[in-house]
């Protein structure tokens, strides 16, 4: 029979390519949009649960509006501060009240014990959008005190500093990751149009993506913070790269052995033969995401849906656009490279084809020796500390509310500007008070009064009462949190305070116990949701068993790793407590990928010729784009060191790392060596256990 007419056979993957272009015409500015709807408060993150998100639910009745304080302090090198530095902090601090967004009237400045600072402060609107405008004309005010070098800081400060890291969240981060997935791509294949055509279609799922994130953010459906949007990107360039790894190889391997004229067949071909490795790992990596929603963290359950939604995004623009771009192009799209068929010459020759032979000839002694370098690297594992990360680490690099938390911590007490905030019945204000000044830690405390400050006639408002308790320690230091530990032991036994204990100190505090919970709750599930995955793809039991075991190693001898690098090379004396989550959630997800990758080829070959055979040629065939897939997800994840966060740049080494020594190491070495050594019998309770190997 004549051969279809070729022009039909080209329609689908015409209207596919058009309809693409259009709906990214509709949705590619979201992706420098999603910051509009994104917040740097980071109050609205707090635990639901937690005793000081109670606390602020009850500030809210005492104030008129909601709004952040911002502290000016002024400090001289030499000698005290002069009643002339004095009264020009006083005018500057009383000329600032018209400035948009602040509110209230501002306190008059408060000299240090020392006499060498005075500490003022001001109130925002917390719904003003200007934030960062705002601080920087109060940094340019304040340094008009003569003779004095000036700080603004506090909450207010540290929102406006947080705003600027992110501002390189739509533009830098997305050219830096797009530009090194280029040159990788490049690198690998060589080739021209394909590179272009895999960007374009990973940029396609990140707009799609943004999109609908947009929407429901908008709609208060999810969270959105800088955080968020920019693993957001990173996850979305990252996965949907290297699902087009996978169907691109596939590709190539059906045009080797057919005519350019057939290549919409070797399309459909190359996608049936891939879609159930490409399904199998999304869904493994958004269910994994999808467990986050347990988390008692808003900002870390809004990265389960939000990320799930990317994964979705990148399923989607791989299984539809790029086949129907790469169908078009045939074998142009690997110009000027040709694609070839593999020989056995060609297998056993190239680079994996010898690591497949060494993997063969000792596969128990390769094991063993990639079992021990993981152990030994995870022995360091304990040594990570997360809880949490001192104000003076956030930053990478200098950020002026650092600065000027550092210079109040310096003339007065630890606990300057974050006092610890009480909440309790206004007939126990004098027990309350008594036993908070005699709170070890606590250096004063003083009730709120009308004007909000403390001191004079407290304000009283349906029966209950503020108290500001300032600390002797840092209020970001382990010791001011055992301080509010202590506090809050000593309130709630007083009957009929109704004490609450909040505050800056006790956010942070709330947030780390709640980010060690999350972890004991989401661990488990993450793990059995890919156990379930697997064994339903690869129709096994034992199988699955052993690929998480060694992919939960690697997370470990990656932890291992990065604990003595954040101490000894970087200069990190922790983590936030949620860093160690994200890390698992990301390292095991995506290592599970690429055994799916790996694995799903070795049961295809193993069908046919024996799991010996299947291991052998599984590795040899899929080598090459594994590496190249984790190569570029590595250097994705990078990229997120371009936001001067450090929990943004632990989380790209952790990841980065992790996903290289489980690209080179586990799936090259360790896995194939492993099923190597133990045989059919990891199939079990599948036929294939049954099925003797052959000659390789």
């Amino acid at each position: 029979m004549p051969s279809a007419p070729r022009v039909p056979r080209l329609l689908l993957p015409v209207v596919l390519v058009v309809v693409w272009l259009g709906l990214g015409g509709v949705v590619g500015p979201y992706a420098g949009k999603l910051s509009e709807v994104s917040t740097t408060d980071q109050t609205s993150f707090l635990p639901e649960s937690a005793e000081s998100t109670r606390v602020i639910e009850a500030q809210r009745a005492f104030r008129d509006e909601q709004t952040v304080p911002v502290i000016l302090v002024w400090t001289v090198d030499d000698g005290e501060v002069t009643p002339r530095q004095r009264a020009a902090a006083a005018e500057v601090l009383s000329s600032l009240t018209d400035t948009p967004g602040v509110t209230g009237l501002a306190s008059p400045p408060v000299p240090s014990k020392d006499g060498r600072a005075l500490q003022g402060v001001l109130h925002l609107r917390a719904d003003f959008d200007e934030i960062g405008e705002t601080v920087a004309h109060l940094r340019d005010r304040a340094a008009r005190v003569p003779g004095t070098q000036a700080y603004v800081g506090g909450p207010a400060a540290t929102q406006a500093d947080l705003k600027d890291a992110f501002a390189g969240v739509d533009g830098l981060l997305l050219s830096v990751a797009l530009a090194v997935v280029l040159l990788i791509l490049l690198l690998v294949y060589r080739s021209v149009l394909l590179p272009l055509a895999v960007i374009v279609s990973s940029v396609f799922a990140l707009s799609l993506a943004s999109a609908i994130v947009y929407v429901l953010a908008d709609r208060g459906v999810v969270s959105v913070d800088g955080q968020v949007q920019g693993i957001l990107s990173i996850l979305v360039i990252g996965a949907a790269t290297d699902y087009a790894l996978l169907l691109t190889a596939r590709f190539r391997e059906e045009l080797a052995t057919r005519g350019n004229g057939e290549r919409v067949a070797a399309m459909r071909t190359a996608v049936r033969r891939s879609a159930g490795a490409i399904v199998a790992s999304a869904a493994t990596v958004g269910l994994g995401l999808l467990a986050l929603l347990l988390s008692d963290l808003s900002n870390t359950r809004a990265l389960g849906p939000v990320g799930a939604i990317g994964i979705a995004c990148a399923v989607v623009t791989t299984m539809t656009f790029l086949p129907a771009v790469l169908a078009l192009l045939g074998r142009a799209a690997y110009w000027p490279a040709r694609p070839r068929a593999a020989t056995e010459d060609t297998r056993s020759g190239g680079l994996w084809g010898r690591v497949a032979g060494a993997v063969d000839r000792a596969p128990r002694r390769i094991w063993a020796v990639t079992a021990v370098v993981l152990v030994g690297c995870a022995a360091f594992a304990p040594q990570l500390r997360s809880q949490g990360v001192p104000l003076s680490e956030t930053f990478v690099g200098d950020a002026p509310s650092v600065a000027a938390q550092e210079a109040l911590s310096e003339h007065y007490p630890g606990g300057a500007g974050n006092p610890a905030v009480i909440v309790a019945d206004a007939d126990a204000l004098p027990r309350v008070l008594r036993t908070a000044s005699a709170t070890d830690g606590v250096t004063d405390a003083a009730p709120l009064t009308a004007s909000g400050r403390p001191g004079g006639e407290p304000k009283v408002v349906d029966g209950r009462v503020l108290v500001n308790a300032t600390l002797a320690a840092p209020a970001d230091s382990d010791v001011a949190r055992r301080t509010v530990e202590r506090l809050r032991e000593r309130l709630h036994a007083l009957d009929g305070a109704d004490a609450l204990v909040g505050g800056y100190t006790a956010e942070q505090y709330d947030t780390q116990r709640t980010a060690s919970a999350d972890r004991a709750v989401i661990t488990p599930v993450v793990l059995v949701i890919i156990l379930l995955i697997l064994a339903a793809l690869l129709r096994s039991l034992l199988m699955p068993l052993l690929l998480v075991a060694t992919v939960a190693l690697n997370y470990f001898a990656t932890i291992g790793v990065a604990a003595l690098v954040f101490e000894h090379l970087l200069g990190f004396t922790g983590t936030d407590a949620a860093v160690p989550l994200y890390g698992f959630v990301f390292l095991v997800a995506l290592g599970v990928d690429y055994n799916i990758f790996l694995m799903t080829r070795v049961r295809e070959e193993a069908q046919r010729n024996g799991t010996r055979t299947g291991v052998l040629t599984g590795l040899t065939a899929t080598g090459g784009v594994i590496t190249s897939a984790g190569v570029v997800l590595a250097a994705t994840f990078a990229a997120l060191v371009v936001i001067p966060l450090s929990f943004l740049v632990q989380i790209a080494f952790i990841v980065a790392f992790g996903v290289l020594l489980d690209t080179l190491l586990v799936r090259s070495l360790l896995v194939p060596a492993l099923v190597r050594d133990c045989g059919p019998v990891l199939w079990w309770p599948s036929a294939l256990r049954r099925r003797e190997p052959t000659a390789a």
